[in-house]
């Protein structure tokens, strides 16, 4: 008789993102011909960067001759985009790491679900909250979060960013935490980290000797240059946190797949017995099981965002999207709403207005003004009370977006 991963039952019904495409397809049912705008799944609208495709299409025709053909490509990427992404991302920030610590990948949400494969099943997990979904649900479907009650699993530890602290993650207090998830600029809130707020976490988890899981998916969105983009800004960082990139949302990569983590050689993790694992090691055993690596022609498209074209163009699409991140926040403001994040990344997060609830201003909203926006309690109970914007459509239905949202609210 084959059992089931009994773990994978306490996942707590359908991912947040088909919960709302599940909502929105029955609004659409319902009203056939209304034309609904979505403000609300991180997905990219701009195409892609024309140094890309040129890119994309010379690594095709290689592939079709048999001097340029290739197979299996190596599970940690090709030499070319693993210099490039040396050269360009981290040493300009004066970071300097071994080629063998880039891992490329098909993008940053596999490999945020996957390291924590690697840590024994009752290491205890602390998150800032809200969360992306994905940091926890992966947790559970190994066993490690505990039961699930009152919107909170009890061997997580919740360490709310909200407007009442500013958005800045308190550091666990009683009980020291295994391993630490943060996500800066932050997804969902928009709100970006110090170094001085960052070093803390370093420090914390040299202390305790715990593990950083850092996501940086959209460190290419940071205008205040105090911000860092890395964690390995932080003396210290190498010894204790592992850090994941996307061109995702960088370069429009939602459907092209491809992104990169760093895992350094002096993260080391501990057996029961005391001896110290390089977590390199692991990594590179898992992948090379588990994963056949990613596509060549993704890998180039990769390599050409670093390109002086590629560079101008890319940032061009970034500053399309930060523009209309600009409008959303000026504009909801204007209308009296109290909003937050915007300037250092893609995302708008907006408190509800009289008390109310996140779900309840997701289906007021889809209803009144036919536009799409994320509800905040589907990533954290501290998400309640909140809803999520992304910046990631065009201007003209941004604007659009907006002009509803505004003749939606001075009828209420």
């Amino acid at each position: 008789m084959a059992l089931v991963n009994i773990h994978y039952l306490n996942l707590q019904n359908n991912y947040l993102f088909a919960d709302v495409a599940k909502k929105v397809n029955a609004f659409k049912v319902i009203h056939p011909k209304a034309d609904v705008i979505s403000l609300g799944i991180g997905d990219v609208t701009q195409p892609l960067a024309p140094a890309v495709v040129e890119a994309m299409h010379k690594a095709a025709d290689e592939m079709a001759t048999a001097e340029g053909f290739r197979g299996y490509g190596p599970e940690q990427g090709y030499t070319f985009l693993r210099e490039a992404i040396l050269k360009n991302d981290f040493l300009p920030r004066g970071i300097h790491l071994d080629i063998d610590e880039v891992f490329i990948n098909d993008g940053a949400k596999s490999d945020t679900g996957n390291f924590q494969e690697l840590l024994h099943w009752d290491n205890f997990i602390g998150v800032t909250d809200p969360i992306y979904p994905v940091y926890i649900d992966s947790n559970v479907m190994i066993g490690r979060c505990g039961t699930y009650h009152d919107g909170r699993w009890t061997n997580v530890r919740y360490m709310p960013i909200t407007a009442e602290n500013g958005f800045v993650p308190p550091l666990p207090v009683g009980h020291p935490v295994d391993v630490i998830y943060l996500c800066y600029p932050n997804n969902p809130t928009g709100t970006v980290i110090t170094k001085q707020e960052l070093r803390k976490w370093v420090n914390y988890a040299l202390k305790n000797d715990a593990l950083i899981l850092f996501d940086a998916a959209y460190q290419a969105y940071i205008r205040d240059k105090d911000i860092p983009h890395s964690i390995y800004e932080i003396r210290g960082a190498r010894k204790c946190a592992i850090e994941f990139h996307s061109y995702s949302k960088t370069a429009g990569f939602t459907g092209v797949r491809c992104g990169y983590t760093i895992v350094p050689k002096d993260v080391t993790v501990s057996t029961f017995e005391g001896e110290r694992l390089p977590l390199n090691q692991l990594w590179l055993r898992r992948q090379c099981t588990k994963f056949n690596g990613t596509s060549y022609i993704s890998q180039r498209a990769a390599e050409a965002t670093y390109t002086p074209e590629g560079k101008q163009q890319i940032q061009t699409t970034i500053d399309y999207y930060m523009d209309n991140a600009h409008r959303l926040l000026t504009r909801l403001r204007a209308l009296g709403y109290e909003v937050y994040g915007g300037e250092n990344a893609p995302y708008i997060w907006m408190r509800t207005p009289d008390g109310m609830g996140s779900w309840q201003f997701f289906e007021a909203l889809l209803y009144g003004a036919n536009v799409v926006c994320t509800p905040g309690v589907g990533f954290g109970p501290s998400g309640e009370g909140y809803v999520r914007f992304t910046a990631f459509s065009s201007h003209e239905k941004t604007e659009e977006a907006l002009s509803r949202i505004e003749n939606w609210t001075k009828q209420h």
